[in-house]
């Protein structure tokens, strides 16, 4: 049995989670409010204060969306109460960030500046003029817009140079050694 998947999910005071019909889940919490339609094939109760997903069979497409399932329920919930942020780095001589209104430009050694527009229920913020955070209650949405932040100058494995995560290590390569 899938143990993630196994486990119920507490629903915090102040959020509430409805499910529709077509396992349509809304999630509602100080945060804001996401929705999401989940596999139609499983069974998703809510139990007083918990939310419990549980499988009809044992087919190993089932297997795999048990546990899913849960987790997608559960990133929701945290969403709307916490919420989700990714530090990213700027590193290189010159390369720097700049905010103004939801646009965010960012000078990396390009011919030109390299300009990207928050998009919706995401918040990036700047600390200083080479970390970049990015927040929101979506964690899917987090994920990729940071991202595409990253794959707008990678880091190189030489100098180190680029845009990294700020929990990502680069690994290292030696220069040329010149000839005596």
């Amino acid at each position: 049995m899938s143990r993630i998947g196994r486990m119920p999910i507490a629903i915090p005071a102040g959020v509430t989670v409805d499910v529709a019909e077509n396992n349509k889940v809304t999630v509602k919490g100080p945060k804001g409010t996401l929705e999401r339609v989940l596999p139609a094939e499983l069974d998703i109760k809510v139990e007083g204060a918990e939310v419990v997903v549980s499988r009809p069979n044992d087919l190993k497409r089932m297997k795999s969306l048990h546990g899913l399932t849960r987790t997608l329920i559960n990133n929701m919930v945290v969403g709307v109460t916490n919420g989700y942020e990714k530090k990213l780095e700027i590193n290189g001589v010159g390369y720097r960030a700049a905010k103004s209104g939801k646009t965010l430009t960012l000078s990396l050694g390009y011919s030109h500046p390299v300009e990207m527009i928050d998009p919706e229920g995401i918040e990036t913020v700047l600390d200083g003029q080479n970390i970049i955070i990015v927040k929101g209650i979506d964690k899917e949405k987090v994920g990729q817009f940071a991202a595409e932040i990253r794959d707008k100058r990678r880091p190189e494995p030489y100098k180190g140079k680029g845009i990294k995560y700020a929990d990502e290590t680069i690994r290292r390569k030696v220069g040329k050694t010149g000839k005596k």
